[in-house]
């Protein structure tokens, strides 16, 4: 028997509609002591699951709030248990009294994420589709969205058993070849199995392939805008931020402290920060923000170098551009509203990619956000296909990469089957390690604790 649990699961700030969630064996029961339908013979318990009944909810003090109540039956529900969910208006005050008057009534509050626990442990989904009910709620964008959705609806979980059941047939045909040596089994091809274990090894590569990307949809990524004095990069912050996020004037070093915003530039969010020019310079405290302006040039994952196209190169530009060689950097030419003068050439033969954009006017922040997609590896997503969306998933992943790889050197070598087929057992525990089929207590509990309370 489980315990009803009970929870608010919407925002705890005021809205036009609030829901308390109970999941349990007594979840009707525990419903049908604080709901009162407006029409008797719509009692909660009479329902059939799918059902809503309009009433109100009500404590010992009397009626809270009007209030829809929604009726699922086990095991066709979010969690496969017993579920009501009731919807009253969205304040505060009403939906503490309301969860207080559930609790009063014989549920317990429920713990982070235990809603969508239930559902992982009544077989209502995999631990890839529970992970992604988190992505889908912190998605930002459209991209990150569709991600998470397809992972809920199953993506990552399909990719994964057709690569665990591949190699089950191999294990198989390895154990029974291994155990049984006198019966006719048919013989072992080795190059078939390479074949086999090849095509399980692409599948697995390709789902790693996707994570640094993915984790830029999710997560956002942290860069900067850098480049010499006076131009454009406070400009270029205030253009990207939709406001006056920094301080713009014609005189060189008005910027002597790393101003940071949040902003959204097609499907990436950037951690954005503006920094001092990078200069030689016997300003004091003008040095001091040149210095933080190149400690978060190194730790930036994303640098948008910005270059005044009106005029020509200088060193400082020059030397700016050969200290980001080897990072992701963006070639920004900005003041695109004035006669071009830079060396474009030079640009292009030290950056991967150029854009060039008016920051004061807004020209050419299509081709900036297209040129941020392309270097983040966005751009080469499909939100439909299978997506590692947590550091769990990479490291089984990984794990199982290893072991198929091992499996694949011992073929080549000649050894026994039997070694063989310890590293296909290797690679088929990582993938039900992913998918949660074969897990410990402590990883779910940790997967969990990242919920929040009502989902």
């Amino acid at each position: 028997m489980s315990h009803t649990i009970a929870a608010i699961s919407t925002p705890a700030a005021p809205a036009g509609i609030g829901v308390i969630r109970l999941s349990g064996d007594d979840a009707i029961a525990i419903a049908c002591r604080v709901f009162r339908a407006a029409d008797p013979a719509r009692s909660l318990d009479r329902l059939a699951g799918y059902t809503a009944a309009y009433g109100h909810v009500f404590d010992t003090d009397g009626d809270i709030d009007d209030c829809v109540a929604l009726v699922f039956r086990a095991p066709h529900s979010y969690t496969g248990e017993d579920t009501v969910e009731l919807s009253c208006h969205g304040g505060i005050y009403l939906l503490q009294r309301t969860l207080r008057a559930c609790l009063a009534a014989g549920a317990r509050p429920a713990g982070a994420g235990e809603f969508t626990r239930r559902a992982f442990v009544s077989g209502k989904m995999d631990l890839t589709q529970a992970e992604s009910v988190m992505e889908l709620i912190a998605a930002d964008g459209r991209l990150a969205a569709c991600a998470a959705l397809a992972a809920r609806e199953g993506a990552t979980y399909r990719r994964l058993q057709n690569v665990k059941e591949t190699l089950l047939g191999v294990a198989a045909q390895f154990g029974a070849f291994v155990d049984y040596p006198d019966e006719d089994i048919p013989e072992l091809h080795t190059d078939a199995l390479a074949d086999t274990i090849r095509e399980a090894i692409n599948a697995i590569t390709a789902l790693l392939d996707t994570f640094d990307a993915g984790r830029v949809l999710r997560e956002g990524i942290e860069s900067v805008i850098v480049g010499s004095p006076n131009v454009g990069k406070s400009t270029l912050m205030n253009c990207l931020a939709g406001c006056e996020r920094s301080i713009v004037t014609d005189i060189a070093g008005t910027t002597r402290d790393v101003v940071e915003e949040t902003v959204r530039l097609g499907d990436v969010t950037l951690r954005l920060a503006d920094t001092a020019g990078i200069r030689d310079t016997d300003d004091r405290v003008e040095t001091v923000g040149v210095a933080l302006a190149r400690r978060r040039l190194e730790r930036a994952a994303l640098v948008l170098a910005v270059f005044d196209g009106s005029r020509e190169l200088t060193d400082e530009d020059k030397a700016l551009a050969r200290s980001v060689a080897d990072a992701a950097a963006i070639a920004v030419i900005n003041k695109a509203d004035c006669d071009e003068h830079t060396d474009r050439a030079w640009l292009e033969a030290h950056f991967d990619r150029v854009v060039t954009l008016s920051a004061k006017g807004g020209e050419g922040i299509a081709a900036l956000t297209e040129a941020v997609a392309q270097v983040t590896g966005v751009e080469r997503l499909n939100a439909a296909e299978p997506m590692l969306a947590t550091e769990r998933q990479r490291a089984c992943a990984a794990r199982c990469l290893a072991c198929l790889n091992e499996a694949t050197d011992a073929l080549a070598l000649g050894m026994t089957l039997d070694a063989v087929a310890v590293s296909l057992d290797g690679a088929i525990a990582a993938i039900l390690d992913l998918t949660g089929e074969r897990t410990t207590e402590a990883v779910v509990d940790e997967v969990f604790a990242r919920f929040c309370v009502g989902k």
